[in-house]
């Protein structure tokens, strides 16, 4: 199997998300079954139906969750320095409409484009891999082509 990579902060993220899972979300829904049932008929209980369906959602989520951090490879961007890798924190100006964007560049089950943290597999952050302060990058997007000049690299 292929590592994952992601940050420190990705991992614990996704390991309070299951422990969460486990101690607090699949106690709860074993009670709402158990409380469904006493209602008597299963076929037209629909609390039952629903609460079988989330607890179907929980389970799937903790099997994916102890799949990924079973193949994270952590890595620690402060130990990091350089062109743009895995990690870095970028700083870019779009070169059409002046507008600055700063970035992080992270594993794919981290990722939050509103946060500002990057999928390393997205077409922007590949663009960027190799890249030094100062160079101009283009970024073919669904949404079309895109200029950006790097301002700033920081690992932290």
């Amino acid at each position: 199997m292929e590592k994952i990579p992601m940050t420190r902060a990705g991992h614990q993220a996704l390991e309070a998300e299951l422990k969460h899972l486990k101690s607090e979300e699949r106690p709860a829904i074993i009670k709402a079954i158990a409380e469904a049932r006493e209602h008597g008929d299963l076929s037209e209980n629909a609390e039952y139906h629903s609460a079988k369906e989330k607890q179907s959602f929980i389970e799937g989520r903790i099997k994916e969750l102890e799949g990924v951090i079973g193949l994270a490879d952590v890595i620690d961007p402060a130990k990091l320095s350089g062109a743009i890798k895995f990690g870095a924190r970028v700083t870019l100006v779009d070169e059409d409409t002046d507008e600055e964007k700063t970035y992080q560049i992270v594993g794919e089950y981290e990722a939050k484009i509103e946060n500002g943290l990057l999928n390393i597999k997205s077409p922007i952050a590949r663009a960027l891999i190799g890249k030094e302060e100062g160079d101009s990058v283009e970024v073919h997007t669904p949404g079309g082509d895109k200029s950006y000049e790097v301002l700033k690299i920081v690992y932290a």
